[in-house]
Protein backbone atom coordinates (compact mmCIF):
# COMPACT_ATOMS: atom_id res chain seq x y z
CA UNK A 1 0.00 0.00 0.00
CA UNK A 2 1.09 3.86 -0.72
CA UNK A 3 2.01 5.73 1.88
CA UNK A 4 0.64 9.32 2.13
CA UNK A 5 3.79 11.78 0.95
CA UNK A 6 5.18 13.61 3.49
CA UNK A 7 4.36 16.72 2.41
CA UNK A 8 6.73 19.82 3.49
CA UNK A 9 5.26 22.72 5.17
CA UNK A 10 4.75 24.22 1.86
CA UNK A 11 2.57 21.12 0.98
CA UNK A 12 5.61 20.06 -1.55
CA UNK A 13 6.82 16.37 -1.86
CA UNK A 14 10.44 15.54 -0.35
CA UNK A 15 12.53 14.50 -2.81
CA UNK A 16 16.27 13.72 -1.76
CA UNK A 17 18.24 14.18 -4.76
CA UNK A 18 21.93 12.31 -5.03
CA UNK A 19 24.64 13.52 -7.76
CA UNK A 20 26.91 10.49 -8.46
CA UNK A 21 29.69 12.73 -9.15
CA UNK A 22 31.58 14.19 -6.03
CA UNK A 23 32.69 17.38 -8.60
CA UNK A 24 31.22 20.39 -7.34
CA UNK A 25 30.54 21.54 -10.90
CA UNK A 26 29.01 18.29 -12.85
CA UNK A 27 26.67 17.51 -15.57
CA UNK A 28 24.83 15.54 -13.06
CA UNK A 29 24.48 18.41 -10.75
CA UNK A 30 23.00 20.50 -13.51
CA UNK A 31 20.57 18.02 -14.43
CA UNK A 32 19.06 18.07 -10.63
CA UNK A 33 18.99 21.95 -10.63
CA UNK A 34 17.07 21.63 -14.04
CA UNK A 35 14.72 19.10 -12.35
CA UNK A 36 14.26 21.13 -9.21
CA UNK A 37 13.04 24.26 -11.72
CA UNK A 38 11.08 22.03 -13.78
CA UNK A 39 9.29 20.36 -10.44
CA UNK A 40 9.24 23.97 -8.41
CA UNK A 41 5.54 23.85 -8.27
CA UNK A 42 5.40 20.14 -6.56
CA UNK A 43 8.83 19.01 -5.35
CA UNK A 44 11.08 20.11 -2.40
CA UNK A 45 13.96 19.28 -3.66
CA UNK A 46 17.07 18.68 -0.87
CA UNK A 47 20.56 17.52 -2.70
CA UNK A 48 22.93 15.32 -0.43
CA UNK A 49 25.75 17.06 0.04
CA UNK A 50 27.87 13.76 1.87
CA UNK A 51 28.09 11.70 -0.21
CA UNK A 52 32.35 11.60 -0.21
CA UNK A 53 32.45 11.84 3.45
CA UNK A 54 31.06 8.36 3.97
CA UNK A 55 33.13 5.72 5.22
CA UNK A 56 34.19 2.92 3.52
CA UNK A 57 31.35 0.49 3.94
CA UNK A 58 32.48 -2.09 6.64
CA UNK A 59 29.83 -4.95 7.48
CA UNK A 60 31.22 -4.39 10.90
CA UNK A 61 29.74 -1.21 11.58
CA UNK A 62 26.92 -1.73 9.34
CA UNK A 63 24.37 -3.66 11.76
CA UNK A 64 26.16 -1.39 14.89
CA UNK A 65 23.24 0.96 15.35
CA UNK A 66 24.71 2.18 18.41
CA UNK A 67 27.92 3.18 16.70
CA UNK A 68 27.09 3.75 13.44
CA UNK A 69 29.52 6.41 11.53
CA UNK A 70 27.69 10.07 12.08
CA UNK A 71 27.83 10.39 8.29
CA UNK A 72 25.93 7.21 7.87
CA UNK A 73 23.39 7.92 10.46
CA UNK A 74 22.81 11.25 8.79
CA UNK A 75 22.50 9.57 5.54
CA UNK A 76 19.86 7.19 6.05
CA UNK A 77 17.93 9.68 8.07
CA UNK A 78 17.37 11.88 4.85
CA UNK A 79 16.75 8.61 2.92
CA UNK A 80 14.22 8.11 5.58
CA UNK A 81 12.66 11.47 5.84
CA UNK A 82 12.18 11.61 1.75
CA UNK A 83 8.62 10.87 -0.37
CA UNK A 84 11.09 10.27 -3.36
CA UNK A 85 14.97 9.95 -4.15
CA UNK A 86 16.06 10.91 -7.29
CA UNK A 87 19.56 9.90 -8.47
CA UNK A 88 21.61 11.56 -11.18
CA UNK A 89 24.85 9.86 -12.19
CA UNK A 90 27.93 9.65 -14.70
CA UNK A 91 29.30 6.37 -15.60
CA UNK A 92 33.00 5.90 -14.81
CA UNK A 93 35.29 3.72 -16.93
CA UNK A 94 31.71 1.94 -17.72
CA UNK A 95 30.63 1.43 -13.77
CA UNK A 96 29.05 3.04 -11.55
CA UNK A 97 30.89 5.82 -9.12
CA UNK A 98 32.65 4.00 -6.34
CA UNK A 99 31.01 6.53 -4.20
CA UNK A 100 27.66 6.40 -5.13
CA UNK A 101 27.97 2.21 -4.63
CA UNK A 102 29.62 2.80 -1.22
CA UNK A 103 26.53 5.02 -0.26
CA UNK A 104 23.97 2.47 -1.29
CA UNK A 105 25.98 -0.15 0.40
CA UNK A 106 25.51 1.57 3.69
CA UNK A 107 22.19 0.98 3.19
CA UNK A 108 21.31 -2.47 2.37
CA UNK A 109 20.66 -4.06 6.11
CA UNK A 110 19.01 -0.91 7.14
CA UNK A 111 16.54 -1.47 3.88
CA UNK A 112 16.27 2.26 3.41
CA UNK A 113 15.76 2.38 -0.23
CA UNK A 114 13.13 -0.40 0.43
CA UNK A 115 9.85 0.63 -1.03
CA UNK A 116 11.20 3.98 -1.70
CA UNK A 117 9.84 5.91 -5.19
CA UNK A 118 13.63 6.18 -6.94
CA UNK A 119 13.87 8.05 -10.49
CA UNK A 120 17.23 7.21 -12.15
CA UNK A 121 19.12 9.16 -14.70
CA UNK A 122 22.21 8.16 -15.93
CA UNK A 123 23.65 11.14 -17.53
CA UNK A 124 27.11 10.33 -19.42
CA UNK A 125 29.44 10.10 -22.66
CA UNK A 126 27.43 7.04 -22.88
CA UNK A 127 25.74 5.53 -19.61
CA UNK A 128 24.45 2.76 -20.47
CA UNK A 129 26.76 -0.40 -19.04
CA UNK A 130 26.60 1.66 -15.51
CA UNK A 131 22.41 2.55 -15.95
CA UNK A 132 22.26 -1.15 -16.15
CA UNK A 133 24.09 -2.49 -13.45
CA UNK A 134 22.86 0.35 -10.88
CA UNK A 135 19.52 0.17 -11.68
CA UNK A 136 19.66 -3.83 -10.97
CA UNK A 137 21.25 -3.09 -7.29
CA UNK A 138 18.83 -0.64 -6.53
CA UNK A 139 16.19 -3.09 -7.56
CA UNK A 140 17.81 -5.97 -5.55
CA UNK A 141 17.40 -3.38 -2.59
CA UNK A 142 13.61 -3.26 -3.23
CA UNK A 143 13.04 0.36 -4.51
CA UNK A 144 10.50 1.29 -6.26
CA UNK A 145 10.97 1.85 -10.04
CA UNK A 146 8.81 1.90 -13.12
CA UNK A 147 10.30 1.80 -16.96
CA UNK A 148 9.08 5.59 -17.08
CA UNK A 149 10.96 6.18 -14.44
CA UNK A 150 14.77 5.47 -15.47
CA UNK A 151 16.50 7.26 -18.53
CA UNK A 152 20.18 7.09 -19.67
CA UNK A 153 20.95 10.81 -20.82
CA UNK A 154 23.98 10.38 -23.38
CA UNK A 155 26.56 12.95 -24.47
CA UNK A 156 25.08 14.63 -21.64
CA UNK A 157 27.24 17.63 -21.82
CA UNK A 158 25.69 18.48 -24.85
CA UNK A 159 21.98 18.76 -23.74
CA UNK A 160 22.74 20.24 -20.26
CA UNK A 161 23.77 23.67 -20.13
CA UNK A 162 26.20 25.13 -16.85
CA UNK A 163 23.23 27.26 -15.94
CA UNK A 164 20.74 23.99 -14.88
CA UNK A 165 18.77 24.27 -18.33
CA UNK A 166 17.77 21.10 -20.38
CA UNK A 167 18.59 22.65 -24.35
CA UNK A 168 17.69 19.23 -26.08
CA UNK A 169 14.26 19.23 -27.22
CA UNK A 170 13.71 15.24 -27.03
CA UNK A 171 15.63 15.34 -23.24
CA UNK A 172 13.25 17.74 -22.21
CA UNK A 173 10.47 15.33 -22.93
CA UNK A 174 12.09 12.29 -21.63
CA UNK A 175 12.66 13.99 -18.22
CA UNK A 176 9.14 15.26 -18.28
CA UNK A 177 8.03 11.99 -18.73
CA UNK A 178 10.02 11.05 -16.01
CA UNK A 179 8.62 13.43 -13.74
CA UNK A 180 5.44 12.43 -14.28
CA UNK A 181 5.96 9.35 -13.59
CA UNK A 182 7.75 9.63 -10.39
CA UNK A 183 5.14 11.81 -9.06
CA UNK A 184 2.30 9.43 -10.04
CA UNK A 185 4.18 6.50 -7.79
CA UNK A 186 5.03 8.82 -4.93
CA UNK A 187 1.23 10.34 -4.73
CA UNK A 188 -0.44 6.79 -5.13
CA UNK A 189 -2.24 8.35 -9.33
CA UNK A 190 -3.06 5.10 -10.79
CA UNK A 191 -1.36 1.35 -11.32
CA UNK A 192 1.92 1.48 -11.73
CA UNK A 193 3.91 -1.46 -12.87
CA UNK A 194 7.25 -1.57 -11.03
CA UNK A 195 10.39 -3.24 -12.82
CA UNK A 196 11.27 -6.47 -11.41
CA UNK A 197 14.78 -7.45 -9.33
CA UNK A 198 17.35 -8.81 -11.70
CA UNK A 199 17.46 -12.51 -11.47
CA UNK A 200 20.33 -14.33 -9.53
CA UNK A 201 21.32 -16.41 -13.02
Amino acid sequence: MTQPPLLTHNNKINILAISGSTRAQSSNLDLIKAIADLTADRFSITIFEGLSVLPHFNPDLDLDTENAPPAVVNFRQQLQAADGVLICTPEYAVGVPGTLKNALDWTVSSMDFSQKPVALITAATSGITAHKALLGTLLIIESKITDEMQLVVSSVKTKVSKAGKITDPDTLFQVNKLIHAFTDVITGNGVPVYLPAPSAR
